[in-house]
């Protein structure tokens, strides 16, 4: 009989003590699990390459708001910029795809208060993560914003609200819990499949049609102003901007509007009235990346963001930090778990002695005694840490389409954090330091007073 079955039979004679101890480790682990694997599943939705695109252009401001705002959806914009610029900056050669975003709306309260994206087709053309393309529900083909109030709905917005496509919504003005609803509506024309990323819980609009809506276009007068300041430096682009604006101030004195009953109106909106409020950019090589970040630094228009290095400062600073925490308070479940082992094995000691004492009489060595009683601790460490592990990515596994219906995002509740691969080593040393002073006392057990006490 080796020293594993020995020390297996004398847990199973103590099956309640040692359960008990055994769960209180297992539960510390689960505890850990818990917190790794919401640790990579944070780190795999904010350190990844949330966009296929290089850098984040918007007004100036925080880059990380620009980056939650834009990538994430869960901040409100900086500010707008000209639509203007956005031709601007397709013309400059370093630049080789640019998609205009606007912000600001939401599906109703009721509809789940989803953010609402308005944006070209380009935008589904493109990769959302690197080599990573959309995908449509149930639906050949491609169809995109072709009319001017189309929709594309993400997989969650769809989820959450049981909407297809032909389904009809409306959308309302300014904030999330807002009741200022706009009177279009709007027909869904795709439905993405789940991403694992932000565009699950966001709907996207034809832009054309976002300057059609109520409240969306600033006065004249207003435009005027903030074009004059943007393009102080620009007479160029500036001129163009003002004679659109005394056309578009001409045409309304005169009552006009261009538009049709099918496509809407509020058409005639020439360029300089138009904002967007974030343009995904894409250069043609990454020096060119670089050349453009600096370029609007210097500048006073716009800023040009990495959209990794924000969040990455983020996950540093702030939730690598909360992660460590969390870390360190379930270290600390499992060192006392150990404390509870060391006083179970070590009070049975006085229980054990006659029962060592027949083993050191029938010829077993101190050194056999006191590696069975180390084994004893290690197998109720690894025991425990095993159901521990069982329990905490079964229980994640079995919350993972809840948490993804909520997050959006893909969790796996199998996936292993590399942590976990030190951890059994760990609980193994763990158990062997824990049983150290009841092996010890076994060791030193004389073999006639144990027989005749």
């Amino acid at each position: 009989m080796n020293l594993l079955t020995i020390a297996w039979k004398s847990v199973k004679q103590r099956w309640l003590a040692s359960a008990l101890t055994a769960l209180s480790v297992a539960l510390g682990v689960m505890l850990m699990v818990g917190v790794l694997v919401a640790a990579g599943a944070l780190d795999t939705a904010f350190n990844q390459r949330a966009i296929a695109y290089d850098l984040i252009v918007g007004a100036k401001g925080s880059d990380l708001q620009l980056v939650l705002s834009s990538v994430y959806r869960i901040q409100p914009p900086i500010a707008n910029l000209p639509y203007m610029y956005l031709e601007e900056l397709r013309e400059d050669s370093k630049v080789e795809i640019a998609i205009p975003l606007a912000f600001g709306d939401f599906t109703r309260p009721q509809d789940g208060a989803f953010p609402i994206v308005g944006t070209t087709n380009e935008y589904f053309l493109n990769d959302y993560t690197p080599g990573q393309k959309f995908q449509v529900e149930d639906q050949p083909g491609t169809k995109q914003l072709e009319g001017i109030y189309d929709a594309v709905i993400g997989s969650q917005v769809a989820r959450h609200n049981n909407w297809k496509v032909g389904d009809q919504f409306s959308i309302v003005h300014g904030s999330a819990d807002s009741e200022d609803e706009h009177d279009e509506m709007f027909t869904i024309v795709s439905v993405l499949r789940q991403t694992g990323t932000p565009n699950d819980r966001s709907v996207f609009l034809n832009l054309e049609a976002v300057y059609t809506l109520e409240g969306h276009q600033k006065p004249i007068d207003e435009v005027w102003d903030s074009l004059k300041q943007f393009y102080g430096d620009d007479p160029e682009r500036r001129d163009e901007a003002f004679a659109q604006l005394d056309e578009l101030r001409a045409r309304r004195r005169k009552g006009e509007q261009i538009g049709d009953p099918a496509m809407g109106y509020g058409l005639d909106t020439p360029e300089a009235m138009k904002q967007i409020t974030a343009i995904y950019v894409r250069t043609k090589s990454p020096f060119n990346a670089v050349n453009l970040v600096h370029k609007l630094r210097d500048g006073n228009k716009a800023m040009a963001v990495n959209p990794i290095r924000p969040i990455q400062r983020l996950m540093t600073n702030f939730v690598g930090n909360i992660q460590k925490m969390f870390m360190v308070l379930t270290a600390m479940v499992i060192v006392v778990s150990g404390i509870s082992i060391f006083v179970s094995i070590y009070n049975s000691m006085s229980d054990r002695k006659r029962e060592i004492g027949i083993m050191r009489a029938l010829g077993a060595r101190r050194e056999s005694v006191f590696a069975i009683v180390l084994t004893e601790s290690a197998v109720l460490c690894l025991g425990g840490g095993l159901i521990g592990w069982l329990l905490g990515h079964t229980l994640f596994v079995l919350s993972a389409p809840y948490l993804s219906a909520r997050t959006g995002l893909l969790l796996n509740g199998w996936a292993v954090n590399p942590y976990e691969f030190v951890l059994f080593p760990v609980l193994l040393v763990f158990g062997a330091l824990v049983g150290f002073l009841p092996a010890m006392a076994a060791y030193r057990t004389d073999v006639a007073d144990a027989l005749n006490g």
